[in-house]
């Protein structure tokens, strides 16, 4: 133990002192003859003055001065001798790149342990940091600074999202004045030009390199393959130990989606997994995280290249595919790999969401078909159309004669024009230049492409507007026309090497790939474009304004250009075309760098321990006691004082006093409530979501509600709530005691909000309703939860209900998950005024409510997301409304007739 003001210990020299004047006593009385003496001597005195102080107040006095001195001097203990020789001037170099962001606190708390041994030994220190700042420059160096001062600098450090740069790390190093040693924190990842950072170091002066144990980086990518699966692919430095790491795919408001473990064995250095999800579910992730991981590396952001269109396809006949010659062969190939290519016929396509829907020659013969496709394309889907034998009839009727073909962009010549051959004079033809404004203007016209057939277009003043790629004799290849908020794009060859080598070529691939993603609102630039970033990366992982140094970067480089501040992690180009440039990107495997210098763990190294403040915290705990002790010696005060303490404790301990219990807070102002279930997790949501239903409620209603309360129903009151969420999980249980809670509860006007939260789809049974007999899992649980409960019966809610317009006017009523059914009391049951005193469904509300404490919501809606996540909440408000208001909205359709009445 040391002390760090040991000038204070002077302050002993006043024990001596306090010594004689508590030992101090009174003047000797004097003795003088009274003949009155005899009547003194009768009486008696009120009280008793001390000679002297008792011995035991002395000790308590002293202890207290002592320990006050001792405390100001500031005694240390030192825990370890590991870096106690650092004395005289020590140069401190810090790896700050994006590597070092994992366990970056325990960094800091390393440099600080190192500060203070500095401080101890009166010596000062310089700092260097390796990674540049967002300017492009390494941060100048500290020079010649004390460690009290250099402490906030280190303290407010931050990780670069980009990596180190050794080699001008290596002439900060050489420019620095000389120390007497080097403390140097790495990030044991190798560069290239370590061995020159090394000599630098070496040459300078004793390195001592710091060890923090496992704080291994991370880099997270990820790749979509072939079959619609995303590899999620996490490296990292090798360790003694197996390692396990969740990933988290999260959608734009940061809502968790799905969760996949990642193993990575004990020496090894990478870790891969698998992620299954549908198209819709996951063209809306936008970023990849690392649970319990840090920094840029552990983050993989998405952009339009992750994700996958879906296509729709239609096939003419079984022949279809026939290895090249089918009409569809040549089609799947090109966009298997891109797009989520879907097969099957008009109305199977538009049961689910599709962005383009491509249709060979002859598949759209079928009048009825062409009306669907119509209709789909007016709402804004984009129709990819083939020539053949079929659309180079002369009148382009259906195969029934009753009308014009209406799907195509422009007029048609009957016939189709050959070129080349015996039968022609002409010859094949290649492709012109695209224009400047077809979604083909970034393609090279290929000129291995010919065409020796295809279907013209009826010349018009118009026909130029509506050609998106055309022949070298100017006639149309790719024509388009917009019908309603979609368009209809009809290639004037087939999808077959019969009238074209079109389909041969990568131009082929190209020019689909372009119009899929044109109909999804995106233009991907070429490769030769240069991106502007619009939101970069900062070391900690947040999305930020770009640096000062960030520039422009093409976009064949993405993917293959280093990190740094010319070219940091996150987004670039405009809002529709966006690219992600992630750490996970060019970083594919990490490779230690090999350790040099005196290697300290940092691990059995702690923080010195000040013993000052515990000293005069007893010290002041004893003058305290002295003084109460002194006053007590004086009289009556201490009686007084003994006897206030002796009533608080029989106040708190009586039984009287525990039961003048403050009323609950649910008493004080209008809450919800919720039912606990047991698991924290689940519980956690529950108040989540009430809460966010509440501020919901207070911003668009009259209502003040309160912070929700957990309830468990047997111990709790419950009159204090007009509505109780209940969330049902498959391992839930009743008791008799419960079950009259909530009876009781249900008869005094209370309602139950049951949720099995989308956990089974036996609760869509429409002929049981929510009690389907002998549904597993949670349906099961519903039905032994609620037997005994005075349900009336149940009939599945319309929007003609009062619960659909107490509030608002609704006709669905999703919560996280859309479309499932909602059961409260038949219209017409007399019991509880027509109120129904129970709503059961499986929508999931709590986490389409929930909001976290930084005010997002946390949990994913779908399919419908911000549109689906506001309908849940105005349902919530109808919930709410119609709790506290019971059927006044349904009383109000009977205004007119007690008017007629009153009248009369």
């Amino acid at each position: 133990m040391i002390f760090l003001a040991p000038w204070i210990l002077v302050g002993f020299v006043a024990l001596p002192v306090l010594w004689w004047l508590v030992r101090a006593r009174p003047p000797a009385p004097r003795l003088q003859t009274f003949p009155p003496v005899a009547w003194l001597r009768a009486l008696r005195p009120l009280r008793d003055d001390a000679a002297r102080a008792p011995w035991w107040l002395l000790l308590l006095r002293s202890a207290g001065v002592a320990l006050l001195v001792l405390g100001l001097a500031q005694p240390t203990i030192v825990h370890t001798a590991a870096l106690s020789d650092v004395s005289g001037r020590t140069l401190i170099v810090v790896d700050n790149g994006w590597a070092a962001a994992q366990g970056w606190n325990r960094r800091i708390a390393a440099l600080d342990t190192v500060l203070d041994h500095i401080a101890r030994a009166n010596g000062r220190a310089d700092l260097v940091l390796t990674a540049p700042d967002g300017t492009g420059d390494l941060p100048p160096i500290v020079a010649d600074r004390p460690a009290t001062s250099l402490r906030p600098i280190i303290d407010a450090l931050r990780p670069q999202a980009w990596g180190t740069d050794r080699a001008r790390a290596a002439d900060a190093v050489a420019r620095a004045p000389h120390p007497n040693q080097i403390v140097y924190l790495p990030d044991h990842l190798a560069t290239p030009k370590d061995a020159v950072f090394r000599r630098a170091l070496e040459d300078k002066a004793p390195v001592r390199a710091l060890d923090l144990g496992d704080t291994a980086p991370v880099a997270l990518s990820s790749a979509l393959d072939a079959d619609g699966h995303v590899r999620l692919h996490v490296a990292t430095l090798p360790s003694s130990a197996p390692r396990q790491l969740r990933i988290k795919a999260r959608n734009l408001s940061g809502g968790a989606i799905a969760d996949v473990p990642v193993s990575i064995a004990a020496g090894a250095s990478s870790g891969d997994a698998m992620l299954s999800l549908p198209a819709e579910i996951r063209n809306v992730i936008d970023r990849f995280t690392i649970d319990d991981a840090s920094g840029a590396s552990a983050l993989h952001l998405t952009d339009e290249g992750d994700r996958r269109r879906p296509v729709g396809l239609l096939l003419a006949g079984s022949g279809a595919e026939t290895p090249l010659v089918g009409a569809a062969f040549y089609l799947k190939r090109a966009l298997a790999t891109t797009v989520d290519l879907r097969e099957g016929e008009v109305a199977h396509l538009l049961q689910s969401p599709l962005s383009v829907m491509i249709a060979v020659d002859g598949t759209l013969s079928d009048p009825a078909q062409r009306t669907l496709i119509m209709q789909w394309v007016k709402k804004g889907g984009t129709l990819i159309r083939f020539s053949g034998p079929y659309l180079a009839r002369s009148d382009q009727t259906d195969s029934a004669g009753t009308g014009p073909d209406n799907l195509l962009p422009v007029t048609l010549v009957g016939g189709a024009r050959q070129l080349g051959g015996s039968m022609s004079w002409g010859t094949p033809q290649g492709l012109a230049p695209f224009d400047d404004t077809s979604p083909f203007h970034a393609l090279p016209a290929s000129r291995d492409v010919t065409v020796s057939r295809q279907v013209l277009a009826q010349p018009t003043a118009d026909l130029p507007a509506h050609t998106w790629a055309r022949l070298t004799d100017g006639t149309p290849l790719v024509t388009h026309a917009s019908l309603g908020d979609g368009q209809i794009v009809l290639f004037h060859v087939t999808a077959t090497p019969d009238w074209s080598t079109l389909p041969l070529s990568g131009l082929f691939v190209d020019m689909l790939h372009s119009l899929i993603e044109r109909a999804s609102g995106v233009d991907l630039p070429a490769d030769t474009a240069q991106l502007t970033p619009a939101l970069a990366l900062d070391g900690d992982g947040n999305l930020v304004p770009p640096p000062p140094a960030a520039q422009s970067l093409a976009a064949r480089a993405f993917g293959h250009t280093p990190l740094s501040p010319h070219h940091p992690p996150g987004l670039y180009g405009p809002l529709q075309a966006r690219r992600a440039l992630n750490v996970g990107d060019t970083v594919l495997s990490l490779v230690p760098a090999a350790p040099f210098g005196t290697v300290v763990d940092m691990d059995t190294v702690h923080r010195d321990h000040a013993l000052g403040p515990l000293l005069l915290a007893v010290a002041v705990c004893l003058l305290l006691i002295d003084m109460i002790v002194s006053f007590g010696l004086r009289g009556a005060f201490f009686r007084r004082f003994v006897g206030l303490a002796l009533l608080c404790v029989l106040e708190a301990t009586t039984p009287a006093a525990r039961a003048q219990t403050p009323p609950p807070g649910a008493a004080l102002d209008t809450r919800l409530g919720y039912i606990r279930t047991g698991h924290d997790d689940l519980d956690t949501v529950s108040r989540q979501g009430l809460q966010g239903l509440s501020d919901y409620v207070n911003a668009r209603t009259s209502a003040d509600l309160g912070h929700p309360d957990g309830v468990t129903p047997e111990h709790d009151d419950l009159a204090y709530y007009p509505m109780l969420y209940w969330p049902i999980t498959s391992d839930a249980t009743t008791s008799p005691a419960r079950i009259a809670a909530l009876n009781t509860y249900m008869a005094h006007g209370g309602i139950l909000l049951i949720d099995t939260q989308g956990n089974d789809p036996a609760t869509a049974n429409d002929q049981h309703g929510p009690f389907a007999p002998d549904a597993p899992g949670t349906a099961a649980a519903l039905k032994r939860v609620t037997t005994g409960l005075s349900i009336p019966p149940l009939a599945r809610l319309t929007d003609h209900h009062v619960l659909a317009h107490t509030f608002y006017l609704l006709h669905d009523f999703p919560g996280r998950y859309a479309g499932q059914p909602i059961w409260v009391a038949r219209e017409g049951d007399a019991a509880n005024d027509g109120v129904s005193p129970v709503i059961i469904g499986s929508a999931d509300w709590a986490h389409a409510w929930a909001v976290d404490n930084d005010g997002n919501a946390p949990y994913a809606v779908l399919p419908d997301g911000d549109d689906q996540r506001r309908l849940a909440y105005r349902f919530g408000v109808n919930a709410v409304i119609y709790a506290l208001t019971g059927n006044y909205k349904a009383d109000q359709v009977h205004v007119p007739a007690l008017l007629h009445r009153l009248g009369q």
